[in-house]
């Protein structure tokens, strides 16, 4: 198992019964593959559709059913499909339950910056902004270190994508939740220590006397 199927098996166990879910572009997507058979949860797109799956199997994709990020994806039945203007609507209007984000960094007080690095071309900053202010809660799906830097970060140096910071972290190494005191340490991964933890990480972590394993779901 990748890292990133970790993660997305990490955060599926976060879905509830009846919830109204928004997947942002990249690893985030991958969570829908991991819903459990037994539960109903509505997945929304901020590109204007309600009720949709993981992608289709070979054969059987259509080029009109693409998620924000323009994967393809399938529709189930009773999925509601309208513009862009209603499905901002639905975010700003405080609607969606859950969003899980990816991230370029997150600093100690959990503050995110997912939209753009000064310099390089971004076609937009997307539908962030909107969905960490909107949804009732946060979720960043995203992996610990990238090119051997840290993601997660005293400070960030990269623009803010909104003032609220998020409500929970989950990498390939751990469980991570912002609080009023600073970044918890919640879980740690199969097989990865504490210690790990702590030296992949550039921000201070609030570690418990006892940190749990990671439970992932389908395992």
């Amino acid at each position: 198992m990748d890292a990133k199927e970790i993660i997305a098996r990490r955060v599926a166990l976060e879905l509830r019964d009846g919830m109204l879910v928004n997947l942002g572009i990249g690893l985030p997507t991958l969570v829908a593959r991991f819903i459990p058979k037994a539960m109903s949860v509505a997945m929304q797109s901020e590109n204007g559709l309600i009720g949709f799956s993981a992608p289709p199997p070979d054969g059987m994709e259509n080029r009109d059913l693409i998620d924000a990020g323009g994967g393809l994806i399938m529709s189930l039945p009773g999925a509601a499909s309208f513009d862009s203007a209603t499905s901002f609507a639905l975010i700003r209007g405080g609607h969606v339950d859950m969003a899980v984000l990816g991230a370029l960094q997150v600093d100690a007080a959990g503050h995110l910056a997912s939209w753009m690095i000064p310099g390089k071309f971004t076609p937009g900053m997307g539908g962030a902004m909107d969905l960490v202010a909107g949804a009732k809660r946060v979720i960043i799906a995203m992996q610990h270190v990238a090119k051997s830097e840290p993601k997660i970060v005293e400070t960030l140096t990269l623009p803010p994508t909104a003032a609220r910071r998020v409500s929970l972290i989950v990498t390939e190494f751990a469980v991570i939740e912002p609080t009023d005191e600073g970044l918890a340490l919640r879980e740690r991964a199969p097989g990865v220590s504490v210690a790990d933890i702590v030296a992949c990480t550039g921000a201070r972590l609030i570690v418990p006397d006892v940190t749990p394993e990671m439970p992932i779901v389908g395992e």
